[in-house]
């Protein structure tokens, strides 16, 4: 076994990492960009060493950087974990040439799988079944296009390097052929470096189903069974769990044989996953898409279900050592699944969120597992990926293991930073889940009845009564009673107070508030005809967040909030509830009136601007492209007009809400509205 190792990743990752080399007397070494200085992955290892600025290209993404700071630790080994570097060939060829061992599987099948078109003819020749679709390398638009045609709509668009399900794009309208192929490709160079392209046939309501697979070098290849990946959004999967509910025994041997095949005729070594689409309706029509040449982040479910640690395996493997089980020697037993906590806000179109994490509640314990990259003081900005964080639960069967998963859900805390959390938590709720008839665009169907688009009416209750208590608060000393704002009048009932709220994206609304003659209050909420009885424990203290437990009509409430009550949290959503001025906003309503301004969907970098000040735009018209987390959104005209100012150029970051461009309407758009 090696003496140190090296993570050449961040976050949840290579905490994850890390965890095991330590459990085996491993010294690690965690590498860290300057955005990364004082991340949990910086503070758990044992040496941590800076290896550039920021920008991933001059960081996690830097060959060079990485093995020098290999050599400067004494390192023996490189763990590139996920993402980043873990399927680039030419790094693990470096890392070999440094006289590094890289834990992975050889250069020549990272170059090989990595290349989609490549891996199709390769499984296709060693007898695995593969989706239809184009044949060849670097195809032209014109070659795609007309592949496409052929196969038939509809169609799937995908960037040959990479995964992920980055660049990947579904088309259904001919039409639209030539902007999905260009989105695809820009998109693909982004995220891979390498623009190609290939075309598949779309199978209608699929299931995804991916067998992991391990190796040595001394040709043992085996399977630990499979996980079904069939929750996605946007091609990306955020629900996994092991095993499927839709295989049989017999379907599930000949995948994993097909997936073992799989693994030979590359040369595989170490961890490895082949994944597989199925049509839901028969399960043993299933064809190859790719193979993932390193650990994928769904791993801990199968962990779960195996007992196996396949950061241990792969650890093992690269030292050399032999797979010490056979075939017959795996069993799964019983059921896991996990969730994928990502910083991104689902009341907004999902779009990536950031901020200051700055109250952390993460399950842990009785069947439950959190891998994360998290703790109280993370900025989480817009350079790398959204995921934060996994929580997984593990029971005797899959009944019990969703129950679990709910749970750990609504009782993850993330103040301070939207995450889908709460969106989780009600999709695996959600009856078809429940039932297992699952498909890869199940989530795309039902999402609007998944997001939770209001603030439910105990968070502006609970804002309002942690106003009211701070208020109320004795200040030290001897505090004129007549002085504290209570509301309490001598001789008669206690006065209204109001509080003007507002949750960024929300309408502000008005509380009212006041005290009752044995210390509780009633509440006025909005919209409500008559006021609410409210009894609630002593407010929050200083510091960290705590539970601010209140009966509200009768129902018991529990919320997670910070002393101010400036982030409330419940049931795994948090909502960022600030003070609102009506005054001051009608004031800047007024001063915006016959303009509109864009501003900054998510906090990102603008990549691309089309248009100048004193353009002619025409409604729906695209004008700038915001990108952030690896995703793009783009900023559209909300009606005809002239752009009257443009405050930035490619390459500006930006904030969220913050303003890119003001269009003036037209006069007879203006006066259309009136």
């Amino acid at each position: 076994m090696f003496e140190t190792v090296l993570v050449a990743n961040r976050g949840e990752i290579a905490v994850r990492v890390i965890r095991t080399l330590r459990a085996l007397g491993v010294r690690s070494v965690a590498v860290f960009s300057d955005a990364d200085a004082d991340a949990r992955h910086v503070r758990e290892a044992d040496t941590a060493v800076r290896i550039g600025p920021a920008p991933a290209a001059e960081s996690y993404l830097s060959a060079d950087r990485i093995l020098r700071a290999a050599a400067e630790t004494g390192a023996e080994a490189v763990h590139p974990g996920y993402g980043f570097l873990a399927e680039n060939a030419a790094f693990a060829r470096a890392c070999a040439d440094a006289g590094l061992v890289f834990i992975g599987p050889p250069a020549d099948a990272i170059a090989l799988m990595g290349d989609k078109i490549r891996a199709k003819e390769t499984v296709r020749a060693a007898g695995v079944p593969v989706v239809p679709g184009s044949d060849g390398s670097g195809l032209s638009d014109a070659e795609l296009a007309a592949a496409a045609h052929a196969i038939g709509m509809p169609v799937l668009l995908k960037p040959s390097a990479g995964g992920g399900g980055k660049g990947m794009r579904l088309v259904r309208d001919a039409s639209a052929l030539a902007d999905e192929i260009a989105a695809a490709r820009r998109e693909a160079r982004a995220s891979f470096g390498d623009d190609t392209l290939l075309v598949e046939r779309w199978v209608e309501r699929p299931r995804h189903i991916e067998i992991q697979v391990l190796a040595d070098g001394h040709g043992n290849v085996v399977h630990l069974g499979e996980r079904e990946c069939s929750l996605q959004r946007r091609h990306q999967k955020i629900i996994e769990e092991a095993p499927s509910v839709l295989l049989d025994g017999a379907t599930r041997a000949a995948m994993g044989e097909a997936a073992v095949q799989a693994a030979r005729s590359c040369g595989y070594r170490g961890a490895g996953t082949v994944e597989f689409i199925v049509p839901g309706g028969d399960p043993s029509a299933y064809y190859f898409m790719e193979m993932n040449t390193r650990l994928q982040v769904e791993h801990p479910v199968t962990e779960l279900v195996t007992g196996l640690d396949l950061v241990e395996w792969q650890l093992r493997v690269a030292a050399g050592e032999p797979l010490s089980f056979a075939q017959d020697d795996v069993t799964l037993t019983g059921h896991a699944v996990e969730a994928r906590v990502c910083a991104e806000d689902p009341s907004r179109g999902f779009l990536p969120s950031g901020g200051t994490v700055l109250s952390l509640r993460e399950p842990q314990g009785d069947g439950v597992r959190t891998d994360s990259g998290l703790s109280e003081g993370t900025e989480v900005g817009s350079l790398y990926d959204p995921m934060l964080s996994k929580v997984i639960a593990h029971g005797p069967d899959r009944a019990t293991a969703l129950r679990k998963l709910r749970a750990a859900l609504a009782g993850t805390v993330t103040l301070g930073v939207r995450t889908n959390a709460g969106f989780l938590r009600r999709l695996l709720a959600h009856p078809p889940v429940v039932a297992g008839e699952l498909d890869t665009g199940l989530v795309e169907r039902e999402v609007d009845g998944l997001v939770r688009d209001e603030v439910p009416e105990e968070i502006w209750a609970a804002a309002a009564l942690l106003r009211q208590a701070a208020l109320a608060a004795p200040a030290p000393g001897w505090v004129d009673p007549f002085s504290v704002p209570s509301g309490w009048r001598l001789g008669g009932e206690h006065a209204w107070t109001a509080f003007h709220l507002r949750v960024p994206g929300h309408d502000p609304v008005t509380v009212h508030v006041r005290g009752t003659a044995d210390g509780a209050a009633e509440l006025l909420l909005p919209g409500a005809d008559r006021p609410v009885r409210a009894a609630w424990g002593p407010p929050p203290g200083t510091g960290e967040a705590s539970r601010f437990a209140f009966r509200l009509d009768g129902v018991t409430h529990t919320v997670a909030a910070l002393p101010d009550g400036t982030w409330l949290g419940r049931d795994g959503d948090a909502w960022h509830v600030r003070d609102h001025d009506p005054v001051a906003a009608s004031l800047t309503g007024a001063a915006r009136a016959g303009t509109d301004s864009l501003t900054a969907p998510m906090p990102g970098t603008v990549t691309v601007v089309k248009v100048a000040v004193g353009d002619e735009v025409s409604a729906g018209q695209s004008l700038l492209v915001v990108e952030a987390m690896k995703m793009e959104h783009v900023i559209s005209a909300p009606h005809a007009g002239t752009v009257a100012e443009l405050d930035v150029t490619p390459g500006t970051t930006v904030a969220m809400d913050q303003v890119l461009a003001v269009i003036a309407a037209h006069e007879e758009h203006t006066e259309a509205e009136e």
